[in-house]
């Protein structure tokens, strides 16, 4: 058994997207695999490759009750082999909650997982893992997500659609449209790494601190994502973006990232997901590449090489 899962940038309506923005969403080129084979012994062999096919974790469960046996994390965080060891074994015990079949038979499984990206740069491992874990566990895989990791879930939403999509929680339901956004000036326009991984369950929980009234930022964010859809120049996109940012920003108490490290870009910047780490998106031209490149950013990701 194969299963496949996109990778997935926020475009617009980060934290807000929790309380009923529409938000803009891109699956990306890169994500995760899941590849699944029978054992002949009551054990679940499993295996998680990067993007280099360097096994960066590895453990052994015990079929049906989920024991643990033993892992392996190749990494210098000494913490990091039992959290994710014990989250491992979380999804796959929700799993069988909402599907009581699911592994209930003792049979044995080797488990491949392998991703197309590095796992810092913030595109998804989680929410791919989820996703691939409840299609073969056979399960709602938002169901899944909220059990385990929590979230708005556009990111399950790219996960599972190959094109740009609109995502909104209406009735705290997940509404998704296909839409199309291939705007005129993509080849003007740069994803970038900030080179560090950034926890999206901390922005939401400062987010969550805003007391101030939400309804009329919920439809000024969802208004500008309609906006961006319909738009035709690099000019009104830029003016969008940077609205959007400052609306952000009076939310969260934080300063939008251009003019807090990159106040000289002569192009337009925006956060994208949680602030302060992970990507960011950036109009620009031919020199922007360089100009990241020369602070010490070295992933700049064209918008056609990253999105599906």
């Amino acid at each position: 058994m194969h299963y496949s899962s996109n990778g997935k940038l926020l475009i617009t309506g980060e934290y807000i997207v929790l309380d009923g923005a529409k938000a803009l969403a891109i699956p990306t080129k890169f994500g995760q695999s899941l590849e699944v084979f029978s054992l002949g012994e009551p054990i679940i062999q499993w295996k998680s490759l990067d993007e280099n096919n360097q096994v960066w974790f590895e453990c052994e469960l015990v079929s049906g009750s989920l024991q643990l046996i033993n892992s392996s994390f190749y990494t210098d965080d000494e913490n990091a082999q039992e959290n994710t060891a014990e989250t491992l074994q979380s999804i796959l015990m929700e799993a069988q909650k909402l599907n009581p079949n699911f592994l209930a038979d003792k049979k044995g499984f080797q488990v491949t997982t392998k991703l197309t990206f590095p796992r810092n740069w913030g595109l998804g491992s989680s929410s791919t893992l989820i996703n691939n874990i409840a299609n073969w566990a056979k399960v709602d895989a938002y169901k899944l997500l909220k059990s385990t990791f929590g979230g708005s879930g556009y990111d399950i939403a790219c996960a599972q659609n190959n094109h740009p999509i609109t995502y909104q929680l209406i009735d705290k339901k997940p509404m998704v449209a296909e839409v199309n956004f291939n705007p005129i000036f993509k080849n003007q326009l740069y994803f970038i790494y900030l080179n560090k991984k950034q926890n999206s369950r901390e922005g939401i929980a400062q987010y969550k601190n805003f007391k101030g009234e939400k309804s009329s930022v919920i439809e000024e964010i969802s208004t500008i994502t309609k906006d961006i859809l319909n738009t035709q120049t690099m000019l009104d996109f830029e003016k969008l973006i940077a609205a959007h940012e400052q609306i952000i920003s009076k939310i969260i108490h934080q300063k939008p990232i251009q003019q807090e490290y990159f106040s000289d870009y002569f192009g337009q910047i925006k956060s994208l997901g949680a602030w302060g780490g992970d990507f960011i998106l950036a109009s620009g031209n031919d020199d922007t590449p360089n100009y990241f490149i020369n602070k010490g950013y070295k992933t700049v990701v064209p918008f056609q090489e990253m999105i599906k």
